[in-house]
C-alpha cells in the first residue's frame, strides 16, 4: 500500500475526501496556541508549526518546515523522540518527553514535549501534534528551589508520594549519620519505625488534599542507632502543571527542646507554689502537686478540665481576659481568682501568668502561678480589727480627755470664783472701820 502524504491536519483531511471543517479548526487552534505546537509525520519531519515555534528556535517558519526535528536535536534526542512516536501510535499520546532543541543562535533550550495522535478518517495514527514547553524558567526555579533545599540549616529532604527520598541536605546526614548516598533513592520506612511509616504516608495524603502538613513526628534511627525525636513540617512538590508529585519535608531536632521541655516540667513539678499550664481555651494542661494541695482535687481530676470548673463564670471572663493578656503581652500580673475546694471552700488566690511558647516561638498557652491569699487576707483582717480596736480606743481616749480637760476646765473656774471671793472677802475687810 502507498504511504499516504500528509502536509497538515486540513489537508490531510481534504486530500481523503472527507470534511475539512474540524482539521481547518484544529489548523486555527494550533496556529494561535500561545505554546509551540508542531505537527509532525511518524518519521519525524514537521509538516506545520506555529509562530511561537519560530520564536522559541529563533528560526523563520519556512526554515522549520519540511525539516526533519532530528536537524534540531541531538542524534540521542532524536531516538528518544522516535521512541515518542512510537508511544504516540501504540498508546495515542505521550507525555514530558524531554527534548534539547538547538536555536538559531546556538542556545541548547530545555523543553518538554507532550504529544497526541494525529489520525486520518479511519482512524489510523499518521502523525503527531507535539505541544512543547520552555523549560528555562522552570529549571532556574528548580535550580534555585534545589540551592534553597542544599543551604537550608534545617534538614530538609524531599520525596515523591510513596516515601522514597529523592534529595536531602547536608543537615540530614549531620542528623542522621548516613552519608547522603546512603539516604537518597531510600524510602523513609528504612529508618522509622513501621507505626511512623503509615503515619508518614497520612502525612503524605494530607500533603496531597490540603498542601502542607505540620508538626508530625517521627523518630528515625540514627547511625549509631540513637532515636532521634523530630517534628515534620511538609508541604507539596507539584510538577509545572500543579500536580503534587511528592513532598518537602522539613525535619526539626526536638532533642534540645525535649531536654528544655523536661526541665521545664521538672520546674513546674518542684515548684513550692501551685503551678499549671492551660492552652488557650482555659484547658488545664498540666498541673503540680501544689494545685491538688490547694484544692484537694487528685491531679487526675484537675488534667484536662476546663479552669471554668473551678471558678465562677465571671471570673471565668476575667481568665480569658488575663489569657488575651499574655498573648498580646506575653505575661499578666495579679489577676483575682476564686477557685472552689474540693470541700466547697472558696480559695482567696492571685494569678501570676507567663506565655507559654512553641517552637515557632507562638503563644500556644499559658503557664500560672497562683498565690494562696488565705493568711495574707486573715492578716489584713487582724490589721482591720486592729485598726478598729485602736479606733475605739482613740474614741475613749478622747472622751476621757473630755472628762478630764471638763474637770480642768471647772477646777480652774472655781480657783478663779474662789480667788475672785476672796478679793472680795479681802475688801470687805479693808472697808470695815477698826473699833
Amino acid at each position: 500500500m502507498a504511504k499516504k502524504a500528509l502536509t497538515s491536519p486540513a489537508t490531510a483531511a481534504s486530500a481523503n475526501g472527507a470534511p475539512a471543517e474540524g482539521a481547518l479548526a484544529a489548523d486555527i487552534i494550533i496556529a494561535n496556541a500561545p505554546d509551540p505546537v508542531f505537527v509532525s509525520d511518524l518519521e519525524g519531519k514537521i509538516l506545520q508549526a506555529n509562530d511561537a515555534v519560530s520564536e522559541l528556535l529563533g528560526f523563520r517558519r519556512d526554515e522549520v518546515l519540511e525539516q526533519s526535528l532530528s536537524r534540531f536535536i541531538s542524534e540521542e534526542e532524536t531516538r528518544e523522540f522516535t521512541a515518542a512516536l512510537r508511544e504516540v501510535v501504540e498508546h495515542g499520546v505521550t507525555r514530558n518527553a524531554v527534548l534539547n532543541p538547538r536555536s538559531a543562535t546556538g542556545e541548547v533550550i530545555p523543553t518538554s514535549l507532550n504529544a497526541s495522535a494525529l489520525r486520518d478518517e479511519d482512524g489510523n495514527v499518521i502523525g503527531a501534534i507535539g505541544v512543547l514547553r520552555d523549560m528555562r524558567e522552570l529549571d532556574k526555579a528548580r535550580a534555585y528551589a534545589e540551592s534553597l533545599i542544599e543551604n537550608a540549616p534545617d534538614p530538609v529532604f524531599v520525596s515523591d508520594l510513596e516515601g522514597k527520598i529523592l534529595q536531602t541536605n547536608d543537615a540530614v546526614s549531620a542528623l542522621l549519620g548516613f552519608r547522603r548516598d546512603e539516604v537518597v533513592e531510600q524510602s523513609l520506612s528504612r529508618f522509622i519505625s513501621e507505626e511512623e511509616t503509615r503515619e508518614f504516608t497520612a502525612a503524605l495524603k494530607e500533603v496531597v488534599e490540603r498542601g502542607v502538613t505540620r508538626d508530625a513526628v517521627l523518630n528515625p534511627r540514627s547511625a549509631t542507632g540513637e532515636i532521634i525525636p523530630t517534628s515534620l513540617n511538609a508541604s507539596a512538590l507539584r510538577d509545572s502543571e500543579g500536580n503534587v508529585i511528592g513532598a518537602i519535608g522539613v525535619l526539626r531536632d526536638m532533642r534540645e527542646l525535649d531536654k528544655a521541655r523536661a526541665y521545664a516540667e521538672s520546674l513546674i513539678k518542684n515548684a513550692p507554689d501551685p503551678v499549671f499550664v492551660s492552652d488557650l481555651e482555659g484547658k488545664i494542661l498540666e498541673a503540680n502537686d501544689a494545685v491538688s494541695e490547694l484544692l484537694g482535687f487528685r491531679r487526675d481530676e484537675v488534667l484536662e478540665q476546663s479552669v471554668s470548673r473551678f471558678i465562677s463564670p465571671e471570673e471565668t471572663r476575667e481568665f480569658t481576659a488575663a489569657l488575651r493578656e499574655v498573648v498580646e503581652r506575653g505575661v499578666t500580673r495579679n489577676a483575682r481568682l476564686n477557685p472552689r475546694s474540693a470541700s466547697g471552700e472558696i480559695i482567696p488566690t492571685t494569678l501570676n501568668a507567663s506565655a507559654l511558647r512553641d517552637a515557632d516561638g507562638k503563644v500556644i498557652g499559658a503557664i500560672g502561678v497562683l498565690r494562696d491569699m488565705r493568711a495574707y487576707e486573715e492578716v489584713v483582717r487582724d490589721l482591720e480589727r486592729s485598726k478598729t480596736d485602736l479606733q475605739e480606743k482613740i474614741l475613749d481616749l478622747e472622751k476621757f480627755e473630755e472628762v478630764v480637760v471638763g474637770r480642768e476646765l471647772k477646777m480652774i473656774a472655781l480657783e478663779k470664783e474662789l480667788e475672785g471671793l476672796k478679793q472680795e472677802l479681802g475688801n470687805l475687810r479693808a472697808e470695815r472701820p477698826s473699833v
